[in-house]
């Protein structure tokens, strides 16, 4: 094989992390086997690629977390460990094949000053990745007493799936030192979990969950397989006779632009929707508001935002806001194709009062990000982006607005879809990263054909009062 490894002499043991007794009765223990680096088999291009630069969309993202997303699989083999070992390889193999493909991801983030003379501390900074083929972190750990009923199963997810998730706490800013794209595979009792932590300034969702099906795929056709079915696009897309060196750092100094958040004592549930309550909520909603326009997501989303509002018990003069995290792929004219790889998001944002949000009906609410969805044109995208160049600014977790809910992710994402040789997954989980109260991620159900799977990051108060909410429990469903 041609991916570098380096093997731990001994297991190292990771803190041991509490679990609640609802979950489990005692602690747990996720041990370390081993980490190695793996980097791309081969040079995809003739010569070295080049380095990729970034866009607006993608320096925003230097101090937010890494993408961390995984998924749950039964064991495909006994408990036998010599059994165990062609499974690891073949991941390791099938990633160093990926990042043939995906060789941006196998490199580092690079900042350098676009004056001539780098010692002016006046000079701009700008910053790009440096496809050196450094590589991506492959870490293999073990939960010997935990089973996937016991991810599954409870009714909060539980503290200790965070500790399946490499490079936890790391923000994007950091891939200048470590790595852009990190995997761990957890062996469970019965089963395994891939988790992956993939730096947000290189993509968004779209391109984490694309470069994770290439890698599936690869895996599934066998060692002798190079080839994908959806190869990135890494051209940049920048405005029209943009000068590049507008796409720079707020300022020179880290320190003045990234921040080190951590969220307050969450709960964090997964809400299922199943395919006819998506119908009944999208149905209430246009009926309500006398229109057909109205998405079945639109509907939800107006749901859940309307029933969190309920439980905060704001003011009825406090403004509240629904942001969607939106796709500006196919919203750009001329459009860009669904592989182009990086960032090329935005989140939309409905306002309006909470006297308003609650007085009024569902289709209401629904309504008001039907708006926000269809008013984000080309010339609003590009306007955006515009302004960033005239004011270049990084996101900050700090300051989401707590009377306010984020809905990110996206249930068209192919998640379920993903099977490395052994069958698909029987569940999608997250790390800690880019969650704060009011965070919402949305999930394909499992079931597929529409339905949709809620991972809902609130306050304790909040969440226990969401739980008895009528109105918002009557159209949760059971798998």
């Amino acid at each position: 094989m041609n991916f570098h490894t380096f093997i731990s002499s001994q297991s190292i043991l990771l803190p041991p992390l509490l679990i609640k007794k609802n979950y489990m009765s005692s602690m747990e223990v996720v041990r370390q086997i081993s980490k190695c680096t793996v980097k791309p088999r081969r040079n995809l291009l003739e010569k070295e690629p080049p380095r990729c630069d970034l866009t607006a969309w993608d320096v925003a993202m230097l101090s937010a977390h890494y993408i961390q997303k995984g998924l749950l699989f039964y064991n495909p083999s006994s408990q036998n460990q010599e059994e165990k070992e062609p499974i690891i390889n073949q991941l390791k193999d099938s990633l160093s094949r990926a990042l043939v493909h995906f060789y941006p991801l196998a490199g580092r983030l690079v900042t350098k000053k676009h004056s001539s003379s780098s010692s002016s501390s006046s000079s701009p900074s700008f910053v790009f990745i440096e496809c050196n083929g450094q590589g991506a972190e492959f870490i293999h750990a073990v939960a010997e007493k935990v089973s996937i009923s016991d991810i599954l199963s409870p009714i909060d997810v539980p503290e200790f799936v965070k500790s399946f998730f490499p490079l936890d706490g790391a923000v994007n800013y950091d891939g200048h030192s470590l790595p852009l794209l990190a995997i761990q595979l957890t062996e469970l009792v019965d089963g395994i979990f891939v988790g992956c932590s993939f730096n947000h300034t290189v993509g968004d969702g779209t391109s984490y969950w694309h470069f994770f099906n290439a890698w599936s795929e690869l895996s599934r056709k066998g060692k002798d397989s190079e080839l994908i079915s959806r190869p990135p696009i890494f051209q940049r897309w920048y405005l029209p006779d943009l000068d590049k060196t507008l796409i720079r750092l707020p300022s020179s100094h880290p320190e003045e632009f990234i921040e080190r958040y951590s969220p307050p004592l969450l709960r964090e549930r997964i809400f299922h929707f199943s395919i006819e309550s998506m119908t009944f909520l999208k149905k209430k909603a246009n009926e309500e508001y006398k229109t057909n326009k109205i998405s079945s997501f639109q509907a939800l989303c107006a749901h859940i935002w309307r029933a969190i509002t309920r439980t905060r018990h704001l003011p009825v003069d406090q403004k509240t806001s629904c942001r969607l995290a939106i796709n500006n792929r196919t919203r750009l004219d001329p459009p860009l194709s669904t592989d182009y790889f990086g960032n090329c998001i935005q989140a939309l944002n409905s306002t309006t009062t909470v006297g308003d949000l609650l007085s009024k009906d569902l289709g209401s609410a629904a309504w008001l990000l039907h708006q926000s969805v269809v008013e984000q044109t080309d010339g609003v995208v590009r306007g955006v982006v515009e302004a960033w160049t005239k004011g270049s600014f990084v996101h900050h977790l700090s300051g989401f607005d707590c009377c306010s809910v984020m809905v990110g992710s996206s249930p068209r994402f192919d998640m379920y879809g993903n099977d490395f040789g052994w069958g698909k997954a029987v569940g999608v989980r997250s790390g800690n990263g880019n969650k704060f109260d009011g965070k919402i991620s949305s999930y394909p159900g499992i079931e597929g054909g529409g339905s949709v799977d809620l991972e809902l990051c609130l306050l304790p108060d909040s969440m226990r009062e969401l739980e008895l909410d009528e109105e918002f429990m009557d159209v949760v469903s059971t798998l």
